[in-house]
C-alpha cells in the first residue's frame, strides 16, 4: 500500500513489471484521510483509484470553479461523510475550503478516467505559469527527470519566464562512474563548497553540462503527454540535497517550493538572465 505522498510513475511501472501488486490510496487529513483507493480487483496503474463508498469526486476548472467533463484536468473536490466539519475556531479558513454544498477543495490537480479512477497530476499552488500563459504542472516532469541516474533531486522553476528552468541535485557517484567510462578524470567539490568553487569545477565543464542537457531532453520528451513548453531550457546544479533536516522538504518528502525558491532566488534570477 502506498500513501502519504505520490508514487513516482517509474516505481509504479516497475512494480507492475515484476508482478508485485501495489495499492495506492489518496486523501488528506481533512478527509480522514482517504477518499480514493486502488483495490486488487481494480488496480489501474498511474491512478489513485476509485472513490471509496459514499464518497463523491468532482473536477472543476482552476479559474472559473465550474465542473469540467470527464478526462479534463482541474481542481479535485471531495464530498463525503469523512470530510471534516471545519478547521477548529477558523471559520474563514473553513468557508474557503468547504463550499455551502459540502465540497472540500483539496488544492490538488487531477482528472477522472472513464472508469471513475482519479489521476492526480499536481498541486494547484505549485503550477508554474510561463509568460506565454501556459500552465505547467511541475511534479510529473520532475518525476520523469529523476529517472535519470545522474539526477538525485530536482525542482522546476520558471514563473513568468519564457521557458522552464531547474535546480538539480546531481548524483556525484553516478557521474564519477560515467566519467571513468568516458575516460574523463573528473573531480567534484564537496557539498559545502562555495558557489564559485562549484561553478569552476568539472560539474560546469562541457562534458557534464552536455550530459545533463541530453538527460533532461530525453526524460522530458519520453514523458506521456509531452508538450513543447515542458522543455527545460536552463538549469543550475546544487550540491546540498533537499531534506526535512534543512527545511527544504516536508516530513512526507515533498519539496517546500517557496522555501527553496527563496533560498536560491538569486541563482534562479541569474539562470534566466544569462
Amino acid at each position: 500500500m502506498s500513501g502519504g505522498g505520490s508514487l513516482a510513475k517509474h516505481l509504479d511501472d516497475f512494480y507492475e513489471i515484476i508482478n508485485v501488486p501495489v495499492l495506492v490510496g489518496y486523501g488528506l487529513t481533512e478527509t480522514s484521510p482517504v477518499s480514493n483507493a486502488r483495490t486488487h480487483s481494480h488496480n489501474l496503474r498511474g491512478s489513485s483509484g476509485q472513490p471509496i463508498p459514499h464518497t463523491e469526486i468532482k473536477i472543476v476548472d482552476l479559474d472559473t470553479g465550474e465542473a469540467v467533463s470527464r478526462g479534463k484536468r482541474g481542481v479535485v473536490l471531495i464530498r463525503g461523510p469523512q470530510v471534516m466539519q471545519g478547521y477548529y475556531k477558523k471559520p474563514e479558513a473553513t468557508a474557503k475550503a468547504i463550499d455551502p454544498e459540502g465540497w472540500f477543495n483539496s488544492g490538488d490537480l487531477g482528472w477522472i478516467t472513464p472508469m471513475n479512477d482519479l489521476v492526480i497530476t499536481g498541486r494547484a499552488k505549485d503550477t508554474i505559469v510561463l509568460n506565454n500563459g501556459e500552465n505547467i504542472e511541475p511534479q510529473p516532469i520532475e518525476d520523469a527527470c529523476v529517472r535519470s541516474p545522474y539526477i538525485d533531486q530536482m525542482m522546476l522553476v520558471g514563473q513568468d519566464q519564457k521557458a522552464l528552468g531547474a535546480l538539480i541535485v546531481p548524483n556525484l557517484d553516478a557521474l564519477q562512474t560515467w566519467g571513468k567510462n568516458q575516460q574523463l578524470n573528473l573531480t567534484f567539490p564537496s557539498e559545502d563548497a562555495s558557489r564559485e568553487t562549484i561553478i569552476n569545477s568539472d560539474l560546469y565543464g562541457k562534458p557534464v553540462q552536455d550530459l545533463f542537457k541530453q538527460e533532461l531532453k530525453r526524460e522530458v520528451k519520453n514523458r506521456p503527454g509531452y508538450r513543447a513548453d515542458d522543455q527545460i531550457k536552463v538549469f543550475e546544479l546544487i550540491l546540498e540535497p533537499f531534506s526535512s533536516e534543512n527545511g527544504m522538504m516536508t516530513q512526507t518528502l515533498k519539496i517546500k517550493r517557496p522555501i527553496v525558491t527563496e533560498r536560491y532566488q538569486g541563482m534562479i534570477n541569474g539562470m534566466f538572465e544569462s
